[in-house]
């Protein structure tokens, strides 16, 4: 009886370690958290604000403090640098359309349309860069329904609205500096991205 009782102690330890393991593995996998770790490296500070695409493992972050952008992808694995007077507008873009656009000196075209979108919700952030002109997060598509972490359509929508009025604040606020000669954007190594062959689990669809 004691040996039994000794295995059995013995398989809960390690399930349970198993277990700590598994959950710290996941924790440092999140594509969330590594967008998030890869925009902190790049901006030297957390990214405040930060907006992630779930799904497609991309994502922007603003260090308002030293006027700086970070946008990366591949699950964090490339980046691109930019300075903050480099944005110069914003688009959101439902089916394919642009429903609202903030661009720096033009009159703001509001996002007035709510009407549920069908087949996208995207975010269009334009740079002064003539080799890295823009960078795309797509709030929202068909096959994101049902999955966890996921926003809705409408969701979309509010997140892009929210977006909007907040680059339209940064726009008035950020001048453009005289016309200076610049590096071009930083596009930084891979960070090498882990298991890029994971796919989305069907056991994490909600049924």
């Amino acid at each position: 009886m004691d040996e039994v009782a000794r295995l059995l102690a013995l398989l809960a330890l390690v399930g349970g370690a198993l277990t700590i393991i598994g959950a710290a593995f996941a924790y440092f996998l999140d594509e969330t958290r590594r967008v998030e770790r890869t925009l902190s490296r790049a901006l030297g500070a957390a990214p405040q604000p930060m907006l992630t695409a779930r799904g497609r493992g991309t994502g922007i972050g603003f260090d308002l403090a030293t006027s700086r952008v970070c946008v990366t992808w591949d699950r964090g694995g490339w980046r691109l640098d930019y300075r903050l007077e480099e944005v110069v507008g914003v688009e959101v873009i439902v089916d394919e359309r642009v429903a609202a656009r903030a661009f720096r000196g033009d009159v703001r075209r509001g996002l007035d349309d709510l009407g549920q979108p069908q087949t996208l919700v995207r975010l269009r952030f334009v740079f002064d860069d003539a080799t890295h002109p823009d960078f795309e997060l797509d709030l929202w598509r068909p096959e994101d329904e049902g999955w966890r972490d996921r926003l809705t359509a409408g969701e979309a929508l509010r997140e892009a609205n929210r977006w909007m009025a907040r680059m339209e604040a940064l726009l008035r606020r950020t001048a453009p500096q005289a016309a200076v000669a610049k590096a071009p954007p930083l596009l930084a190594a891979p960070a090498g991205p882990l298991f890029d062959d994971l796919k989305a689990d069907p056991e994490d669809a909600i049924t």
